[in-house]
């Protein structure tokens, strides 16, 4: 079926592979097309790499992968910013082996050969042994030549034909100004990335499920066992109570990102997203310093320290679910790693940071787990050959459940899959494109 009449220049016939309801297994569990998703995918569109909170200062770095790519994202000398790849012009070793610190120069460990972190070779040990020629451009280390920022978030592209950033990031722009904005002067840190976790697993069921909103009242049942013993109304009980007739909704955005917002569940009053959240050991004191110091305005304070209500997926990588920076990491066709970034605020009350970093403990621990398990059997089932498709046709072909605005954003009930159906797309016509990827720096100086 692939390598027969499915066959197109790269192999794969990706029209068959991904139809409008449906996608095949092999997707998800088809060794050379995850090959070809970190080439295409993770090289030939805008890939989230840091937080500038992250780098704060020059010379600061830190070590990460543009898909299967090890770069190291920085601030040279003069503070700009840079991805620099991780790989020796000498005999390949990665020059840099720390998770992140601050450093002018990186030297590798392997034959001694040192780089000035704008990339540029800056000594060989015992140069004599060189001819005359030899400190030519090729020798730099290379690096992501379009790197763009916006509003703090690092973004990376090999791709000369991308679009620019913020009309790649189109309506999801808008999306994370509100998620930004939501704070008094906008200045946000991160703070830990104490939560990593593996699953057995490709990494697209990550993203598939961000915008998912059908499983999360069979998927979190002991979740929301926590907040049914209350005998309350709780955070995330509105997904058991019939969603499809809800206020929530998901929306398609283009360029594969995806949207989810549960703010419609709450009332439009300070401290209404306070009252809705399952209590955390420990935060009744700083609760009651916040209302004792604060008075009137302790409920906006309050609903600054939960969770937005947002669930924003910006493609292929990026995840903004309440107040956290997810990333999504592939490592192998069958193994992801997800990193959840804690972040802080300026310009609150310390306790507001502190019930923050309390309540970015919460799903984390109690949420993730329980999807991660669900990836792993999802590609454990898959592994079966004979059943070769995957289902994602809720509210597809259904006439009147869906609204398309002017913009081209596509808005359903929140259990629908028609994020699902539209990232695919983009994903395909990614696997498909005829674009060249350029992996040298547009300049070292």
């Amino acid at each position: 079926m692939l390598h027969g009449n499915g066959e197109v220049k790269q192999g794969y016939d990706w029209d068959y592979l991904i139809q409008s309801e449906r996608v095949h297994r092999c997707v998800y569990t088809d060794a050379r097309i995850f090959q070809e998703e970190m080439i295409r995918i993770f090289g030939g569109t805008w890939v989230y790499l840091a937080h500038e909170s992250e780098i704060p200062n020059p010379n600061d770095f830190k070590t990460s992968n543009l898909g299967h790519r090890p770069i190291i994202i920085l601030r040279d000398r003069q503070d700009k910013i840079r991805a620099l790849f991780n790989r020796c012009t000498h005999r390949g070793a990665t020059v840099c082996r720390e998770t992140r610190g601050c450093a002018k120069t990186f030297t590798c460990p392997y034959h001694g050969w040192t780089y000035s972190n704008t990339g540029k070779l800056t000594g060989v040990p015992w140069a004599k042994g060189y001819a005359a020629d030899f400190h030519r451009p090729e020798f730099n280390l290379g690096q992501i030549p379009w790197v763009e920022s916006y509003r703090g978030f690092i973004f990376g592209t090999l791709n000369c034909e991308a679009p620019d950033l913020i009309a790649y990031l189109g309506r999801a722009k808008d999306l994370l100004d509100q998620w930004i904005d939501r704070f008094p002067n906008a200045q946000i840190t991160v703070q830990s990335s104490a939560h990593k976790m593996i699953y057995q697993g490709n990494w697209k069921f990550t993203y598939d499920n961000a915008a998912d909103g059908y499983h999360v009242a069979f998927s979190h049942r002991s979740l929301l066992a926590v907040a049914n013993r209350l005998e309350s109304e709780k955070d995330m009980q509105y997904f058991s109570h019939n969603p499809d007739e809800g206020p929530m909704y998901v929306q398609y955005l283009g360029h594969g990102h995806m949207f989810i917002d549960q703010r419609p569940s709450y009332e439009k009053r300070d401290g209404a997203f306070w009252q809705q959240q399952r209590p955390q050991p420990g935060r009744e004191a700083y609760e009651a310093k916040i209302r004792e110091k604060w008075g009137d305005q302790a409920p906006h304070w309050l609903d600054l320290s939960i969770g937005s209500q947002m669930n924003l997926s910006i493609f292929p990588n990026l995840l903004i679910v309440g107040n956290q920076i997810e990333v999504i990491e592939p490592l192998a066709v069958d193994r992801t790693q997800l990193t959840i970034y804690a972040t802080t605020i300026a310009g609150v009350p310390d306790e507001v940071n502190v019930l923050r970093m309390r309540t970015q403990e919460d799903f984390p621990s109690f949420g993730i787990p329980d999807d991660m398990i669900n990836f792993a059997e999802c590609h454990r089932g898959l592994s079966i050959p004979e059943i070769e498709w995957v289902a994602m046709n809720r509210g597809f072909g259904i006439s009147d459940r869906h609204h398309l605005d002017e913009d081209g954003v596509i808005t359903g009930p929140v259990t629908d899959e028609l994020a699902i159906r539209g990232y695919y797309q983009e994903w395909k016509r990614l696997m498909k494109a005829d674009f060249k990827l350029t992996a040298q720096a547009v300049e070292h100086d």
